[in-house]
C-alpha cells in the first residue's frame, strides 16, 4: 500500500515539545512576563520564524533574542541526559522495510544534531528541513520534496505527525496521514487515523 514512510521529528519521533514548553514558560517568567499557555500551544508545529513573529505580535516588549538564548540554554541542559524518544520509536523503525525520511520544520543544523543525538540517523535516507523549502508547514512543500527525493508518488507515502499543522501539510500533499497527538489534543481533521501512539497508528494504517 505504501512505497515510503515519512516522519515529523519533534513531538513525533523525539519527545522534545514538553521540554521546549517548560523551558519557554520558565524563560518568560525569568524575563518578567506571564506565559499564556493557550497561546504557546498555538505555536506547536510551527517553524521558528513564524513562531517568533507571533510572539513578537503578542508580546511586543519581549526581547526575542534573549528569550531564544534562555530557551536554548535550558533545552541544552535538559538534553545532556540524552535525547528522549517517543514510545515505540525503535520498535517501529526496525519493522519498516520501506525507505524512510524525516520532514521537519527545524533548521538543518539543528535537525541533524537532534537526529544524531537520538541515534536515529541510520534509519533514514532523507532529511527534509526548513532550510530546504520556501514555505514551511502547513504548506505541503516539504512533504512533496521528500516524495520527489525518494522517487515515489505522494499518494504512496504514509506520514506520521503529531500536530495539526503537520497533518495539514501532509494531507495537502496528498499523503496518507497518521496523527499521534503530543501535547495538544486534536480531532485529527487532516488524519486518516488518529492514534494514541506510533505502533497503534502503524497497525491502523496496515503498515505492520
Amino acid at each position: 500500500m505504501f512505497d515510503a514512510v515519512l516522519f515529523d521529528l519533534d513531538g513525533t519521533l523525539i519527545d522534545t515539545e514538553r521540554l521546549a514548553m517548560t523551558a519557554t514558560v520558565a524563560a518568560f517568567g525569568a524575563m518578567g512576563f506571564d506565559a499564556d499557555l493557550a497561546f504557546l500551544h498555538q505555536l506547536v508545529g510551527k517553524d521558528m520564524p513564524t513562531g517568533d513573529q507571533l510572539i513578537a505580535t503578542q508580546y511586543p516588549f519581549l526581547d526575542l533574542a534573549e528569550l531564544g538564548r534562555r530557551v536554548a540554554a535550558a533545552m541544552d541542559l535538559e538534553l545532556l541526559a540524552g535525547m528522549p524518544l517517543k514510545a515505540g520509536v525503535h520498535d517501529l523503525l526496525s519493522q519498516i522495510p520501506h525507505p524512510k525520511a524525516i520532514v521537519t520544520s527545524s533548521s538543518r543544523n539543528r535537525a541533524i544534531e537532534k537526529v544524531g543525538q537520538a541515534g536515529l540517523s541510520a534509519h533514514f535516507v532523507q532529511l527534509i528541513t526548513l532550510d530546504d523549502v520556501t514555505r514551511a508547514k502547513p504548506a505541503p512543500d516539504a512533504y512533496l520534496l521528500a516524495a520527489a527525493l525518494l522517487g515515489v508518488s505522494p499518494a504512496r507515502c504514509l506520514v506520521f505527525e503529531d500536530s495539526e499543522i503537520g497533518g495539514e501539510a501532509a494531507h495537502a500533499a496528498g499523503m496518507y496521514v497518521v496523527q499521534v497527538p503530543d501535547m495538544v489534543p486534536s480531532q485529527g481533521r487532516f488524519a486518516h487515523h488518529l492514534a494514541d501512539d506510533l505502533l497503534s497508528g502503524a497497525r491502523a494504517a496496515g503498515l505492520i
